[in-house]
Parts: structure tokens; sequence; C-alpha cells
């Protein structure tokens, strides 16, 4: 097999002591030779393995506006915030009493003030989070019409929950116990937001390649645009979501693919591994309620329902000829996860990068960690309203986390929490516009037909033009984004403005040197997480083992 890896003295000295701080005792063998070939590949940082949990639809607010202040109320699991714990710029007062989308009559009987909701309101609506609704819910920074315009009413609660205004709802520390547990341990940003307005599918394609443009239709049987726009040099931008075209698994009705570069690419030209894991990819599975293929589901006990664990518009490499694996094929052994060759060094292996959740755990136990990992979970699990759930969520979050902070190379690893849009949820901060559009229909945010100042606010070029296109009005909405790492600080929050290409920016100068993707990718001027990081150090913030169904901290190491 193909294994082209580089390795300094620098880089070996740093393995070496982080294997020595965990009380590993070295054995007679070179030392070298039991470097695996990620450990072993030179980087900027001490960190050789990243995973990125991408979770679905939260915006910043909804799970830390009120952080650290829990409510603690009887019969929810306790948050009791640490001495000396930073403060967010989350929910004042102010916005809590008398919030602008309570006091605006255009937003009718959903009028409301932020409200707290509980464990037992784990399972709610989905709310609007298509790329206009969210311009127009933010008002040109008045942020006062969210109930008006990403609103949805649930069902079976009270007040507020009845109605458009559930969308001002929030959670504290007594239902996202573990997300406040992590951030209270290690380190998490209070500024960090979608590249662009809009919902999954842009999410995730600014994750791993910092652009929606260059998009080619696929099938569009249902003769719907609303998921592109033309971007105004003859080509199309993406901003709503739509399968990518050739998946097996994709609707029959619509479908997108994408030209241009994305991570992927520029990882297997450095010869680094890599790999996209989500629940529900690997089609050969039979679920225990007898589902499989395309079909396969899982029951929830919080939202009542199975939901599909396969959802095709949140795996965006499936978008990209170069790496997809558009009929789920397997990879042809476990250790060959992460590659693109077979054993022979020449075959292309059929999965290429893109696998089953249960293949990264898999691997990572075989010593066949990634690179680079990353995670999505199953539908009921990904956090999305209208179909999962925080609780559900945080089962798989700290599952994924209790699992890597017992494994060798914790000691070199980072996990980073993110999300891929707000579902619309209310947040009260809007960054300013950093790349304009100007469609007359798409763009609402500072006047009809307006993101930006037309002459004023930049504008970034294509995939396909160096002129400027339509369709990637941002920053958009703000979302939470955490670092869990022995070398994230601990108990800190970051306010450099980041975005979700800041992912790639952090995999490009680590690995690849600062290379970038090109072709008006957002990676070029992302903001930096390392903010984040204490690199000045030994790398020694301790390890936190949580309780999956409470958020809790565990007195022992869970039994994997």
């Amino acid at each position: 097999m193909l294994r082209k890896s580089m390795i300094t003295a620098t880089s070996l000295a740093l393995v070496l002591a982080a294997c020595g701080s965990d009380g590993v005792t070295p054995t007679a063998a070179p030392a070298a030779a039991k470097l695996s070939a990620q450990d072993a590949a030179a980087t900027a940082t001490p960190i050789k393995h990243l995973v990125v949990i991408y979770g679905e639809n939260v915006s910043f607010d909804h799970y830390f506006g009120t952080y650290p202040q829990a409510t603690n109320p009887a019969g929810e699991p306790p948050f009791t915030a640490a001495a000396n714990t930073p403060s967010v710029n989350g929910l004042s007062a102010a916005l809590l009493t008398s919030n602008p989308n309570y006091l605006n009559t255009a937003n009718g009987t959903g009028a409301a003030n932020p409200f707290r909701l509980d464990r037992s309101q784990a399972a709610t609506a989905d709310q609007g989070h298509a790329y206009t609704q969210e311009q127009q819910a933010y008002d040109n920074g008045l942020m006062d019409l969210f109930p008006k315009y990403t609103g949805t009413a649930g069902s079976g609660g009270a007040g507020a929950f009845n109605t458009k205004g559930l969308v001002m709802g929030y959670y504290d520390g007594n239902t996202v116990t573990a997300l406040w547990n992590y951030a209270q341990h290690f380190a998490m940003s209070d500024n960090a937001y979608s590249d662009q307005y809009g919902p999954s599918s842009p999410g995730a394609l600014n994750l791993i390649a910092g652009q929606t443009n260059g998009m080619k239709v696929g099938v569009n049987t249902a003769s719907s645009t609303s998921f592109y726009i033309d971007d105004g040099q003859g080509g199309l931008t993406m901003i709503n979501d739509v399968d990518p075209a050739g998946d097996i698994c994709s609707s029959a009705s619509k479908t997108a693919s994408m030209t241009g570069k994305n991570v992927g690419d520029l990882l297997n030209a450095g010869s680094v591994t890599w790999g996209w894991f989500e629940g529900g990819f690997n089609t050969a599975v039979i679920n225990p309620n007898g589902t499989t293929g395309c079909s396969r589901s899982t029951y929830s006990d919080i939202t009542r329902a199975a939901m599909v664990d396969y959802i095709p518009h949140h795996q965006p490499f499936q978008y990209y000829a170069s790496t997809a694996n558009l009929q789920h094929l397997r990879p042809s052994s476990t250790a060959a996860i992460g590659y693109s060759l077979q054993a022979d060094g020449k075959t292309p292996d059929p999965a290429n990068h893109q696998y089953g959740m249960q293949d990264f755990f898999t691997a990572v136990k075989a010593g066949n960690f990634p690179s680079v990992a990353f995670l999505k979970a199953s539908g009921y699990q990904d956090g999305h309203a209208g179909y999962s759930n925080p609780l559900d969520e945080q089962a798989f979050v700290v599952k994924v986390l209790n699992f890597l902070q017992q494994q060798p190379d914790w000691s070199n690893t980072a996990v980073i929490v993110a999300y891929d849009d707000s579902d619309g949820w209310y947040d009260h901060l809007m960054a300013k516009i950093g790349n304009g559009s100007f469609d007359a229909v798409a763009d609402q945010l500072t006047s009809p037909g307006n993101c930006g100042v037309v002459g004023s606010t930049p504008v970034l070029a294509g995939v396909n033009s160096s002129s400027p296109v339509n369709g990637r009005c941002g920053p958009g909405t703000r979302q939470p984004f955490l670092v869990i790492s022995p070398w994230a600080k601990a108990n800190a929050v970051d306010s450099t403005l980041i975005t979700q290409s800041s992912v790639m920016r952090f995999i490009e100068d680590n690995w690849l040197n600062g290379q970038r993707v090109g072709g008006g990718s957002f990676d070029a001027g992302a903001g930096s997480i390392m903010g984040l990081f204490d690199f000045s150090g030994s790398g020694k913030n301790p390890t936190l083992y949580l309780d999956p169904v409470y958020g809790t901290p565990l007195t022992a190491p869970p039994q994997s």
C-alpha cells in the first residue's frame, strides 16, 4: 500500500514526549518503527489527528445563550460553572426581557422573548432556514423578524412553544449538559459563523470546499429552482438543499453536482490520510428494526419516531466526481481506510475515502487512525430539529469523545464540534458582511435585492469566473464551535471571527503548508482557530469522560 509520509526530528520528539507523558513504557524496538504513518507525518502543530464532528442546525444562542448560568431545576442534570469561567456574547438581561422580536408587531402572535426549553422539550419543530428566509429574519442587523420569517410553531407545549415564537427557544446546561461541560474543560468560540446564509448543503460544502459556486444541475424532474440561482456570470450557485447527483440514495426528483476542488483533493495530493464517515452510508448493514440499504432507519425514544440514517445532502464529498463514492462501495480492508490505494499500492480503493460510521471506530481500534476524519451522525443523532434532538446528539458526541480519549493517540488529537447551519433558531449577533451578493430575488438582507452595499461590499469570484458571483452572502448565522484536545485551552472562550471554512484553513496550514483550494474559496480569507489552542506548553489538558445520557462527568473512564 502506498504510504507516503514525512517525519522530522521535531515531530518525532513531540510524539515521543506525548507518549511518555501518558505513561507508555518504551519497548526495545526503535521508536520510529512504532510510529504510524499519520503520527510520522510532518505537521505545523503537535496535532496529528483532527476529528470534525459536524452537527446539524443549531444557533449559538440556542445552545449557549445563557452560558455559563444554568437554571438547575429539580430532576434535571445539574450544571455549576467553575470559578473564573469566562462569559460569552450571549443573551443579556435586556434581550431576555425586552427582545426586539417581542417588541416588533410584524411578528404577530409569534412575537416573543427568548425562553428556556427544558429536557422534556428536547424534540421540537424544525425552523425555517433557507438562504433568503435567514436574511429576512436578520433584517439588516436589527435581528427582529425571526418569528415572522424563520419561525415554525411546535405542538404539545405551552405559550410561545405553540406559536412561531418557538424560534426564540433556547437550552441551557441542564439539557445540552455535555457541550457545556466540554466548554468548561476545553475551549470554544463565541464568534463562529456559517460562511454564508442558508441550510445544510451549502454549510457542508463550505466546510470542505469553501465554495457553493460552480454547481451543475443533475436531474430536476421537480422543475425546482429554489436550490440555486444564476451567479451573474453564466454559472450557478447553490443556495439551498439538494441531493448529490448519482448517489444511489439521492432523491429522484432533483440533484446537483459541483465543479472545482475540495480539501479532499488537496489531502490526496499531499498523501494525507482522511475520510468522511457517516451513519447509514454502509448500505449493507441491517439495523435491529430490519431496515437496510438506503432506507436504514433508527427509532428514537426522544422524538418517538424512526429517522433514516443516511441523508445524502449532508455528504458534501458526494457532489464532486474526484471524491465521490456514489455506489457506497466498501473499503478493500480496514488497513485501507483513509487511503486512496489498496494494499498493492496501485489499485484505487473502491471506497474513495467515503465510509460508514462504524468504519471510523474499526480503523482507530486497529491502529489506522486517519489524519483527518469528518464524522456525521446517523439522522436521529445529528441534532437537526424536527427529526433529531439535543439529547440523542449528546449521546453520539459523548460516545465519540469517550472512545477517543482512551486511545493511545489522544495525546496528539484534536476534536472540533461544529455545525452546518443554525436551523433559523434565534441568535442576536450578526457579523459584518464580508462577501456580498445582489440577486434581485434571493438576497434580502440589507434591502430588497441586496446583501451588502453595491460598490463597497466585496464579492468573491466564482469557480469558473474571475468576476464576482452572486449567491454567497455571508458570513451567515452564528453557531457553536468547540475544540476538545489535550492541546486546547482550558475553560476558554475565543472571540476571533471564524467560519466553517476556518476548519479547512487549519487542515491546510497543519498538513499542507498553507496550500489553498483556490477558485474563490472562502478558505483564503477564513479566520484562524489557533486562538482555541495552547501549543506553548506540553498538551496536558486532562481527559473528561461524560455520561452519554446526562452529560455529567464520570469518575472513571467508561468501558468501551
